[in-house]
């Protein structure tokens, strides 16, 4: 299943206000988003994705080192074992996957749905530095979400985020999500957190 994000949502994702100002820089942050890969293309993860995404993982492994805890050569290691896990939680319907590609077929972004039970799953998302302040994430947080609600029948998401990742919160709060209490620390790889949570409204 795939999703190409239209380019409303992803100009809806930039900020900048409604000022002529905000509304410039808007503009100049969608034509660098095209320029990256045209319209992103969200879809659902599958077993031939694997290539892109170690690659995304490997070429951005010191960026998301900064704002969130390595997660080690073991990783690396054994990322063929853990992928078919992946695959295999998504088959079960435990979990379900995406990946933002480019018209490449790089991927710029991975946009998961943990422990989809009763109605509410926990959010996780992560965007290729060179994308990264584009709204490219917050574009496809909001997307996720209608999806989540249209193709899943999610009722609620739930994400946590550490207090010092400024970035990560100004995308959610952008596509929707209110802060509802702290997050434990194990929650957000050993730091101060917040959890979000977003109530969501069925499309047709």
């Amino acid at each position: 299943m795939r999703t190409r994000l239209p380019p409303g949502a992803v100009r809806r994702g930039l900020s900048g206000g409604g000022s002529p100002a905000g509304a410039k820089t808007q503009m100049a942050s969608a034509r660098r988003l095209y320029r990256v890969g045209a319209v992103p293309e969200l879809k659902r993860l599958r077993a031939d994705d694997a290539p892109a995404v170690l690659a995304f993982e490997r070429a951005n492994r010191a960026y998301f080192a900064a704002s969130i805890s390595d997660r080690g050569d073991g990783f690396f290691e054994e990322f063929a074992d853990r992928y078919s896990a992946s695959l295999a939680e998504q088959e079960a319907g435990v979990c379900a996957f995406h990946v933002l590609v480019a018209k490449d077929g790089s991927v710029l972004g991975r946009f998961n749905l943990y422990d989809l039970e009763d109605g509410t799953a926990r959010l996780g998302y992560r965007v290729a530095q060179h994308v990264a302040g584009r709204g490219v994430a917050t574009a496809t947080v909001r997307e996720l979400c209608r999806l989540a609600a249209v193709r899943y029948g999610l009722r609620t998401l739930r994400a946590a985020t550490s207090r010092d990742n400024v970035a990560s919160q100004r995308v959610l709060t952008k596509a929707g999500f209110v802060a509802v209490g702290p997050a434990d620390p194990v929650d957000v790889g050993g730091k101060a957190g917040t959890w979000y949570e977003h109530d969501l409204v069925p499309q047709p």
